[in-house]
């Protein structure tokens, strides 16, 4: 059976690691064993944090969504109920929106909860 040798392929290796922690400060970017350990910390990290972003950014949308209920005489669980009554199928993410830049709008949408929760 014919050697193998692996210089090729190892050196890809430890390219592509230390490709991957390049910016890192200090031994990080430069060491191998203290890169390696950095990039598998960093790439637990972003595979949590794309799902962290999705309850982040739910929470900020119901905050937003929350006051300017609270603007218009009605809190949010009131509003999102009153617009279900409605049959209005609107995101939130949407519904942040028009409350953050669309105050007529929202205003629309309330009067629209108002009638249907009553």
């Amino acid at each position: 059976m014919p050697r193998v040798k692996t210089s090729v392929a190892s050196r890809n290796r430890r390219k592509k690691i230390l490709k991957a922690a390049k910016g890192y400060r200090g031994g990080k970017s430069k060491l191998l064993r203290t890169a390696k350990d950095a990039v598998r910390k960093s790439l637990t990290y972003a595979y949590r944090d794309r799902r962290a972003k999705k309850r982040d950014f739910r929470r900020l949308w119901i905050t937003r969504i929350g006051i300017a209920a609270r603007i218009e005489g009605f809190s949010y669980s009131q509003l999102m109920d009153g617009l279900k009554k409605a049959n209005m199928l609107i995101n939130r993410k949407m519904l942040a929106e028009i409350a953050l830049n669309h105050n007529e709008g929202f205003s629309e949408l309330v009067k629209l909860a108002m009638a249907d929760s009553k």
